[in-house]
């Protein structure tokens, strides 16, 4: 059974290793973003991408996609998209059998396996909100009747921070439901070497499809069957907590923090380090799991108040100051987890074999 257990771990990895080869036929660096929207499709949750314009961001995500047999739909947001426009709607259709009229749904563009809400801050709250649903449960609801949406379901949507005339804020609702917000930065200049040669010249290669519907949906139950350690659960939980400027907050998280993270980010800590273990080829997941997805779950959960913004304190360095936080207060618990873990990963392959013993 351990065997197997290898086997499922190593078929991930190898997966996730040809998405990136393929990835990389179209897109130069950028492969610590495309390893977190990977780990993010391995949770079944959602990604915000925010860069300004000319960066990828539309590129990555269509070419992520086309490297998957899934279903790819795009919506181009405009300030007068409608709701209907992204969920569908009901039609007057007269039957060719009877003669009468019937309604008939019309699938929106929502109805597919990963979809691209591009420049998501360019429509209303209410054409934004008809994608609430389907991002938290996996259906919609049109003319009283409910929907399911494809399996597995992904929203990777973009925005530009720079352009805010004529756009619409997301709400902390929408906000939260994404698992990660993710920074797209310039390339270095290696890189954007790379591009212009390979955007100026005449042959390109094509991006293949390596990965069918069944070997994500196989990859997602492996993250959700992977243990973890009481402790690193903890330490993901403390995480959250930390961001929160309630009694007992540090002076540094009360003076600069209007409100923090909800336990959603603790859920999707935890979910994700699981994934970032099991790309890294790990049974169990360690502290360093959790902090390598901590940036992209928090930064959009955690907002700043005035005294922040006037010291230029940004998100990601009160994330950097809480983890710093932890790793003082528990010093002894986290410097020697490499001593835990190992003790941790025994009982985790013993929790694994034996789950997997009683499904077979």
């Amino acid at each position: 059974m351990a065997t197997d257990i290898k086997k499922a771990v190593s078929d991930v990895q190898q997966l996730c290793r040809s998405i990136r080869e393929q990835v990389a036929v179209e897109v130069v660096g950028q492969s610590e973003v495309i390893e977190q929207m990977m780990i993010a499709m391995l949770c079944e949750g959602h990604c915000l991408l925010v860069g300004v314009p000319g960066l990828a961001k539309t590129l990555m995500v269509q070419t992520l996609a086309n490297t998957m047999n899934l279903s790819f739909g795009r919506i181009q947001f405009t300030p007068d998209l409608m709701p209907t426009d992204i969920t569908g709607t009901e039609i007057i259709q007269e039957s060719g059998e009877t003669g009468q009229r019937e309604l008939e749904f019309k699938r929106g563009p929502l109805f597919t396996n990963v979809l691209l809400a591009d420049e998501i801050n360019r429509t209303p709250p209410k054409t934004q909100a008809a994608l609430l649903e389907g991002m938290q449960e996996r259906q919609v609801t049109v003319g009283g009747q409910t929907r399911d949406l494809s399996s597995p379901f992904f929203v990777l949507a973009t925005q530009n921070p720079i352009e805010q005339e004529g756009t619409y804020p997301l709400p902390e609702a929408q906000l939260d439901r994404f698992m990660f917000q993710l920074i797209i930065d310039y390339p270095t200049e290696e890189e954007e070497l790379e591009i212009v040669q390979r955007t100026t010249g005449v042959l390109r290669e094509t991006v293949k499809q390596v990965v069918g519907a069944a070997d994500i949906e196989r990859a997602i139950a492996l993250v959700r069957e992977m243990p973890v350690a009481s402790h690193v659960a903890q330490f993901a939980i403390r995480l959250a907590r930390f961001s929160r400027p309630t009694d007992g907050a540090s002076e540094f998280i009360s003076e600069h923090v209007a409100w923090g993270a909800g336990p959603r980010s603790s859920q999707f800590l935890v979910l994700g380090a699981k994934a970032h273990a099991l790309l890294h080829g790990r049974l169990s997941v360690d502290y360093e799991d959790v902090i390598a997805v901590a940036h992209s779950v928090l930064r959009h959960r955690i907002r700043l108040n005035y005294s922040a913004t006037a010291s230029q304190i940004t998100t990601d360095g009160v994330i950097d100051h809480i983890i710093q936080e932890l790793n003082s207060s528990g010093s002894a618990e986290i410097d020697n987890h490499s001593t835990l873990t190992r003790e941790q990963r025994d009982q985790s392959s013993k929790v694994f074999r034996s789950e997997d013993a009683s499904s077979s």
